[in-house]
C-alpha cells in the first residue's frame, strides 16, 4: 500500500509540474500587458516600465519561470491584478461559500445517486429503471446555468417560497450582526448559536446547492447501477442467494460492498469538479465563491488569478483523485 501511494503521488506531482507549466506558458503567450493591468489604465510608459521590473518581467523567461516556481513551493500564488491582494488571501475568503455549495451537492450525490442506482440495478428493464436512466442521462447532459435558471422560475418566480440568490438576505444582513469566525455562515450560526441564521443561510443554500448536485447526483446512479449490474452476475452472489439470504441483503450488503470503488472515483472527481465549475451557477445566484471570483477574473484579465485557480484545481483533482484511488486500492487484487 505505502509503494502504490508513493507511485500515485509521484504522477499527481507529474501532473501537478505540467499544469503550472502550462498555465504559465499560455499566461506570456496571451496578448495582454499585466505591468499595464497592474498600474492602471492611465498609467504613463515610465510607470509600466517600472511595474515591469516590480513584477519580475523583464527577466528572462527561464527566470520568470523558476522564480514562480519558487514562489509557488513557498505557497505564494502571486497577487492578482483586479484586488491587489495575495491570490491565497482571495482563495480563502471566496472558499467557504463554495465548499457550502460541494458539501451539498456531494452528500446528495451518496444519499440520493447510490440509492438510485441500487434502485435501478434491482429493477432492470423495469419502469422504475428507464425512469431512473432518463433521469441520470438527463441531469448529466442539462447545463447546470438552465437548470438554475428553470429552478429560479419554479421556486422563486412562481411558487416564492425560496430566494432567488445570496447567501443571505438583504434585511437579514442589515439587521443581524452575521459572525465571521470559520467564513461558513451556517458552522458559524451554529457556534455563535444564532438559529435564525443558521435557519436563513440553508434556505438560501437549496436552489444553488440542488442545481449543482444534479450533475453528481446522475453521475453516481449511472455508475452505481453499471458496477452493480456486473457485480449482481458473479457466482458469490448466485451462492449468497442460493443460502436463502434476502435479495435486500444480498444487494446492500454483498454488492454494493464490491461497487463502492469505482463509486467513490466518481464522487471524488464530481467533488473536484464541483469545486471549480461552478462560476455560471454562482454568477446566476449572486454567490460569492471561486466561481464567482474565476468568472470575474476572466472577465478582467486577471491572469495570475487564473493561473493561481487553475493550480488550486489541479491540487485539489489530485488530492480527491488519489483519495479514491487508495479507497478503491483496499481490494489487493487493485494493487497487484
Amino acid at each position: 500500500m505505502t509503494k502504490f501511494i508513493l507511485r500515485r503521488l509521484f504522477f499527481g506531482l507529474i501532473v501537478l509540474f505540467g499544469v503550472v507549466l502550462i498555465t504559465f506558458i499560455v499566461s506570456r503567450v496571451v496578448p495582454s500587458d499585466p505591468a499595464a493591468k497592474w498600474v492602471g489604465p492611465r498609467a504613463t510608459q515610465e510607470q509600466i516600465a517600472l511595474a515591469r521590473i516590480e513584477l519580475g518581467l523583464d527577466k528572462p523567461v527561464y527566470v520568470q519561470f523558476w522564480r514562480y516556481l519558487t514562489d509557488l513551493l513557498s505557497g505564494n500564488l502571486g497577487n492578482s491584478l483586479r484586488t491587489r491582494q495575495p491570490i491565497i488571501s482571495d482563495l480563502k475568503s471566496h472558499l467557504p461559500a463554495t465548499l457550502e455549495l460541494v458539501v451539498i451537492s456531494s452528500l446528495a450525490a451518496i444519499l440520493i445517486g447510490i440509492p438510485l442506482g441500487v434502485v435501478s440495478a434491482r429493477n432492470k428493464g423495469k419502469i422504475i429503471d428507464h425512469f431512473s436512466r432518463l433521469f441520470s442521462v438527463g441531469v448529466v447532459s442539462l447545463p447546470s446555468f438552465w437548470i438554475g435558471l428553470i429552478l429560479q422560475l419554479i421556486f422563486f418566480r412562481i411558487l416564492g417560497i425560496l430566494p432567488i440568490g445570496g447567501r443571505l438576505s438583504i434585511d437579514t444582513t442589515l439587521i443581524m450582526n452575521v459572525p465571521n469566525i470559520t467564513g461558513f455562515i451556517t458552522i458559524d450560526s451554529l457556534i455563535t448559536g444564532n438559529i435564525p441564521l443558521f435557519l436563513e443561510a440553508v434556505w438560501h443554500l437549496i436552489l444553488p446547492g440542488f442545481t449543482i448536485a444534479m450533475y453528481p447526483i446522475g453521475l453516481v446512479a449511472r455508475m452505481t447501477r453499471s458496477a452493480l449490474l456486473e457485480i449482481l452476475g458473479e457466482d458469490y452472489i448466485t451462492a449468497a442467494r442460493s443460502y436463502g439470504l434476502k435479495e435486500r441483503t444480498v444487494v446492500w450488503s454483498y454488492a454494493l460492498k464490491n461497487s463502492i470503488g469505482p463509486t467513490s472515483t466518481v464522487v471524488a472527481l464530481s467533488i473536484g469538479y464541483t469545486l471549480v465549475n461552478t462560476f455560471l451557477v454562482e454568477s446566476i445566484f449572486a454567490w460569492p465563491g471561486i466561481g464567482n471570483y474565476i468568472a470575474t477574473a476572466v472577465t478582467g484579465n486577471d491572469y495570475p488569478a487564473i493561473m493561481g485557480v487553475t493550480i488550486f484545481s489541479t491540487i485539489a483533482y489530485v488530492f480527491l483523485n488519489m483519495i479514491a484511488d487508495i479507497i478503491v486500492a483496499l481490494d489487493p487484487r487493485v494493487r497487484v
